[in-house]
């Protein structure tokens, strides 16, 4: 069974999508404000006049290209944010970014939901570790893999600033791929994967990742590391040319044999100007069900 859903991410304390239109989208995380381009915003804004602490000028490429004109008083070295028990380092990083994605809320929600005391979770491209952090509140035992050092580096920050640094946290700077790959030749399992592959990239031995080559792989080797006890595998993609179905039936085909529910669909954060949803993403996510 295939269900199709939009998740949305609500507004919270720390983040909220002010408003958006013309192509960018005006957002507050903590006590600044920053514009940045957004092409599915195509519709007009709800204000012609807006106030930010900084801006990001450049190409539309979610690889990088442009650059950040910020106010004096945002600082360089970054600022702390809160999403439940996660304080989280955020930054104005090269890539237009935040150092961390508030669309992913209800997916780290969801899973929260599905996770009990010790089960063993691997989070493939784990970026700067919320998600990882936010199931290692709920008493996950976590894997974090991601290629950049750097990521990693800023995991481990958002560990000990969350008070989350003695957690059982195996933290690997590594490519996700040959992980993966690696662990089923180690005949590992996991309760629950999740994973946000980049359209490209590169792992720490110069290693080439492209989506659309790679993910039915990957896919089939996460399916490798789960078994009849495990819950749940949450996958996202930010290629907008890519179809949630078509990631759906990747993922229902290699899990077909665990049983269970494929739900597929698009994530969107809601404006707080008018309401209106900005969609970001696609995803895919089995579960186990009742």
């Amino acid at each position: 069974m295939t269900n199709l859903t939009t998740l949305i991410a609500e507004p919270w304390a720390d983040y909220g999508l002010v408003d958006s239109g013309h192509g960018r989208k005006l957002e507050r995380y903590g006590r600044f404000r920053f514009i940045r381009p957004e092409p599915q915003a195509m519709w007009a804004p709800a204000s012609d006049s807006w106030e930010a602490d900084g801006d990001f000028i450049g190409a539309s490429d979610e690889e990088g290209g442009g650059r950040w004109h910020l106010s004096r008083d945002v600082p360089r070295g970054g600022w702390h944010v809160r999403w439940e028990e996660v304080l989280l380092l955020a930054q104005n990083t090269p890539f237009r970014h935040l150092a961390f994605f508030p669309d992913m809320a209800p997916q780290w929600e969801w899973m929260r939901a599905q996770v009990a005391e010790g089960d063993q979770v691997l989070n493939l491209f784990g970026y700067t570790g919320v998600g990882t952090l936010a199931l290692a509140a709920k008493g996950a035992a976590m894997t974090h893999v991601d290629a950049s050092k750097k990521s990693v580096e800023a995991g481990k920050a958002n560990a000990f600033l969350s008070d989350m640094a003695d957690r059982p946290i195996r933290w690997m700077v590594d490519d996700a791929a040959k992980f993966a790959a690696r662990e089923v030749r180690r005949e590992k399992r996991y309760d629950g994967i999740f994973l946000d592959p980049p359209k490209f990239g590169r792992g720490p031995e110069g290693e080439v990742w492209r989506l659309e080559e790679g993910l039915p792989g990957l896919i089939a080797d996460c399916r490798r590391l789960l078994d009849q006890d495990s819950k749940f595998l949450v996958l996202t993609v930010y290629a907008v040319r890519m179809s949630a179905l078509a990631i759906g039936e990747v993922v229902r085909q290699a899990l077909a044999d665990l049983g269970g529910t494929v739900e597929v669909g698009e994530m969107a954060v809601r404006e707080e100007a008018r309401g209106l949803l900005l969609p970001t993403a696609i995803f895919a996510r089995w579960s186990r069900g009742e």
